[in-house]
């Protein structure tokens, strides 16, 4: 099976996720690599999940951004990506009790002709991190920056043990 060709980058990734870097310095700051991944049933299909960036937010301000989001099947791999190239804008939405940032693209349809996608899922592209303790929550709704695939993947990650959980 084609899917056992994936081998290797299941082991990296399970590798990255204990390589997990993040801290919050001050009340609007997140600072955080991940590298998640997971084999998974996806509408019938043996898949694997992977999930891999770097983020650095203080307040409004992107300091670093890039996300490679992927599910590879049997035959094929299909992924999103979005980086700071993409004219990505965030804004702090969060209070003195969550961290929260929406970040969104300026130019949607900019940003995915620039990638050369062809595939029309529409131009609308938000992803809503949230941190509880020390739980990261990423909620996409980014279809604008997807290839074949329909949206980048939900998921969580703890900040200190780089353990990931993917939503179904």
């Amino acid at each position: 099976m084609i899917l056992q060709q994936f081998m290797p980058l299941r082991m990296t990734i399970a590798v990255g996720a204990g390589l997990l870097v993040a801290s919050a310095a001050t009340a609007q700051q997140l600072d955080a690599r991940f590298a998640c991944g997971e084999r998974r049933d996806d509408q019938g299909l043996a898949s694997f999940f992977a999930d891999s960036g770097r983020i650095r937010l203080n307040g409004d301000k992107i300091e670093e951004f890039n996300w490679e989001s992927s599910v590879f099947r049997g035959m094929h791999g299909v992924e999103c990506s979005i980086d700071t190239d993409d004219g990505v804008a965030a804004e702090f939405i969060g209070d003195d009790q969550r961290l929260a940032w929406r970040i969104r693209l300026q130019d949607p349809a900019a940003a995915r002709d620039k990638r050369g996608y062809d595939f029309s899922h529409g131009l609308n592209c938000t992803i809503r991190f949230e941190r509880v303790g020390d739980m990261v929550h990423v909620n996409p709704s980014c279809p604008a920056l997807c290839g074949s695939r329909q949206n980048f993947s939900e998921f969580s990650f703890d900040m200190k043990t780089g353990k990931c959980r993917y939503e179904d």
